[in-house]
């Protein structure tokens, strides 16, 4: 099949970034939130973005012009009746998603795919809260969105070869780079890199060293673009502590354990660059205060 219409359901870093590539590279795409501020919010960021490209001369001024023009925003679920296939990026809870999916099943036709961009929870789970598990696939993007290539497909037990296949397609040529992976909690990406950040998490509360030591260390040392508790603070502590405890659950291993300094901090309301403050401290425009 082929998909010419994208849905995105939630406005936030991940879903703006989606809506916006999807619409750039020809999609149509209808994005939305539960709420007009969001909606605004994500608009904005979009058009943020697209004039970065532009002053890089990496686009023209048409071309922004028909990405934004391409996206519609809406607070109706029922603006998704007619798309091929609907996109998830909402926040990383198991029984939030669960509700979304329930009624989108109920009204997205019933040759539409279904894809979660959840950064943890297994996809053969997220099914099950449709009728069509075998049109149900996880596509995990990375963030930012617009800049990161890669895209994770994950397929659940029941999913099909022909949505693998038409997954794979639409995220070429949404210009990613897609990677066929199994159904394993925090799949590849994130079993390898929220247990690493977990442990420079614990390295700080042991008194190893300070989180700027820890950030020097893996930035010169291991070439690293960003220190893992920099990454914490920009991906959001509460994200990072709802993935490890996915994979802490699934696994059954406390070598997946959430830090103990990780809860404290959430509990806090320290989240990282959104709350302002995280193991750095950031203005109102996500930039570390100081640095």
């Amino acid at each position: 099949m082929e998909v010419k219409k994208i849905g995105v359901i939630g406005a936030g870093q991940m879903g703006s970034g989606i809506a916006q590539v999807a619409a750039q590279t020809g999609y149509e795409v209808v994005l939305l939130d539960v709420e007009e501020v969001s909606l605004k919010k994500g608009l904005e960021a979009i058009k943020r973005s697209l004039d970065r490209f532009l002053r890089k001369e990496k686009i023209t001024e048409a071309d922004a012009e028909a990405a934004l023009g391409r996206i519609k925003a809406t607070l109706n679920l029922g603006e998704f009746a007619d798309c091929d296939l609907v996109v998830e990026a909402i926040v990383e809870n198991e029984a939030v998603k669960a509700k979304v999916f329930e009624s989108l099943d109920k009204i997205v036709k019933p040759e539409a795919i279904f894809a979660s961009n959840t950064s943890s929870i297994p996809i053969t789970k997220l099914a099950s809260y449709t009728s069509r598990p075998e049109r149900f696939i996880g596509m995990h993007f990375m963030n930012p969105v617009p800049l990161m290539k890669l895209v994770e497909v994950i397929r659940g037990y029941k999913t099909s070869d022909e949505v693998t296949r038409a997954v794979m397609a639409t995220a070429e040529k949404m210009g990613k780079t897609p990677v066929e992976v199994n159904d394993f909690p925090g799949f590849v990406s994130n079993r390898v890199l929220i247990p690493m950040l977990n442990e420079a998490i614990q390295a700080v509360m042991e008194g190893v060293a300070t989180p700027e030591a820890v950030d020097t260390v893996m930035k010169l040392g291991m070439n690293h673009p960003m220190g893992p508790l920099t990454l914490a603070d920009f991906i959001g502590l509460d994200t990072v502590l709802a993935i490890m405890e996915v994979i802490y659950e699934g696994f059954g291993d406390s070598k997946y354990r959430p830090s103990p300094l990780l809860k404290k901090m959430v509990q806090a309301g320290l989240l990282g660059r959104k709350s302002g403050e995280g193991f750095y401290k950031y203005d109102e425009k996500g930039n570390k205060i100081g640095s």
